[in-house]
């Protein structure tokens, strides 16, 4: 069912390596059943999760995973997925890559679209909780926050390795519902 505040919006979904990617396919389609036009970017350690074919087979865009594709590149791909972008999500943003977005690292794809867009961005952090709660982490979710980085979660229960905590990926229709309400 469309959502009037995401219909239309171009989302960049940004997906990291973690085991909660699986979730990233169900966010692309209640994405696009909200009414946004969704583009995959995904980190080399993401593919060892989730296949490219399923996000290109949910967003019906080709799905970028390197910097080095020669034939985007050639004219500045990932500049232009940046500015296409409305807004970008990250999800789900490991404990690696939202340092990387703190500190202004650029060291793959994802990062580097990061930097290079003026859209706003929303981060929904997916980990151990003991990197969730650990303070390195907390301090960087602090710094991304105090510049305006939307964040959504992560919720707390059952984790992939048995434990439970703080550090679950929102549920991709909590994050379709935080981001039509941060639409612009």
């Amino acid at each position: 069912m469309a959502d009037a505040r995401l219909k239309d919006q171009r989302i960049l979904l940004c997906v990291c390596g973690g085991i909660a990617a699986y979730k990233a396919a169900e966010l692309v389609r209640r994405l696009r059943d909200a009414g946004a036009q969704v583009q995959v970017a995904m980190t080399g350690e993401a593919t060892h999760f989730v296949g490219t074919p399923t996000f290109q087979a949910l967003s019906g865009f080709p799905v970028r995973t390197s910097l080095w594709d020669e034939a985007a590149e050639a004219a500045m791909g990932h500049i232009e997925l940046a500015r296409w972008a409305d807004r970008v999500v990250v999800a789900p943003a490991t404990a690696n890559t939202l340092a990387k977005l703190t500190h202004g690292l650029a060291d793959d794809l994802v990062t580097t679209l990061c930097l290079a867009t003026i859209a706003p961005i929303t981060v929904c952090p997916a980990m151990n909780h003991r990197m969730w709660l650990h303070p390195a982490t907390q301090a960087n979710m602090a710094t991304l926050r105090e510049r305006g980085v939307q964040v959504v979660g992560p919720e707390d229960g059952p984790l992939a390795e048995g434990e439970s905590g703080p550090g679950r990926l929102s549920e991709p229709e909590a994050i379709v519902a935080a981001l039509g309400g941060a639409a612009r």
